[in-house]
């Protein structure tokens, strides 16, 4: 059996709004608005994507902004500190959650 991701499927993502391209340019536009520089330079943009796709697991994200980080000039210490920002962030989101369970045991508890 094959990969399920594969790298090439990247350059396919126009095709994701073959059955419905008024929302698929909708979201085109969105994003690329989201990801023109503003306040946030272009660099920093790509730092914060590569960040965010570690978080949601998404491998296309993982390699396109990467691949945008390199082309700005950041190293690959500059994405795994990202990475790691972003991996803390997503451990304690996990952890405070446990107080749902302390408040639920103290529910349930006779």
């Amino acid at each position: 059996m094959g990969d399920y991701y594969k790298p090439e499927d990247l350059d396919r993502f126009g095709e994701v709004g073959k059955h419905n391209p008024v929302l698929f340019n909708k979201f085109l536009e969105w994003y690329n608005a989201a990801l023109a520089p503003g306040v946030l330079t272009k660099r920093e943009k790509a730092l914060i994507g590569a960040a965010v796709a570690h978080a949601v697991q998404c491998p296309y994200c993982i390699d396109a902004y990467t691949k945008a980080c390199l082309e700005e000039g950041m190293s690959l210490e500059h994405i795994t500190e990202a990475v790691h920002v972003a991996a803390a962030i997503r451990g304690g989101a996990s952890l405070v959650h446990a107080i749902q369970a302390h408040n639920a045991a103290d529910a349930l508890s006779l």
